[in-house]
């Protein structure tokens, strides 16, 4: 069994499916000031950093712990999570016909090290969003996309913000799941 280092329901229900054996231990981390010590470095980077600190968090010396995090990037801007609803509506009108790109990152540590990582990108074309959308959209997904960089579940009504995407479909969830399993295969927490 590992434990994942995380509350998000979209990884928690990718490992379940997966049949992967995990314990769900949120942690609270400092997200900005971890951005902010890396500066201006390339967003992979960022959500390495993240998921690193993340999986290194959680105090267990025996056990694999699995962190992960996800980022947008829309134009050269970084994007958290939206403080409020009003924000989240800021947000959709700033990626309304623009490409967004998603970096989701995941990483493996034992006793206190980090053991592997993994970043994983996909592009998502967001089709041209008008108020009337956002605020009907806002108005049917809104406390849960609050939770979500990006403001969208890819797994309910946030499809409709895209004409297309580019990448692997578990990365737009949140986790580079394929990468992350075959790493559990070669560490022997799941049979080959």
């Amino acid at each position: 069994m590992i434990v994942l280092a995380s509350k998000s329901a979209s990884r928690q229900a990718m490992l379940t499916a997966a049949g992967v054996a995990f314990e769900a231990r949120p942690v609270a981390l400092d997200e900005r000031a971890v951005e902010a010590a890396l500066g201006d470095a390339p967003p992979a980077q960022v959500a390495l950093a993240l998921a690193r600190a993340k999986a290194l968090a959680v105090d267990e010396a025996a056990a694999l712990v699995l962190g992960s995090d996800s980022l947008v990037v829309c134009d050269g801007r970084r994007f958290d999570k939206p403080a409020s609803r009003e924000d989240a509506a800021t947000h959709l009108r700033f990626f309304s016909g623009k490409e967004m790109e998603l970096h989701s990152a995941a990483a493996l540590a034992r006793s206190g090290a980090v053991v592997w990582d993994h970043a994983a990108v996909v592009r998502l074309h967001v089709r041209d969003l008008s108020d009337d959308f956002i605020a009907s959209y806002l108005a049917a997904e809104w406390p849960e996309v609050g939770y979500c960089v990006g403001v969208f579940r890819i797994e309910a009504m946030g499809v409709q913000l895209f004409d297309s995407i580019e990448g692997d479909h578990f990365t737009v969830l949140g986790m580079p799941l394929l990468p992350v399993l075959g790493a559990l295969r070669d560490m022997a927490e799941l049979p080959a």
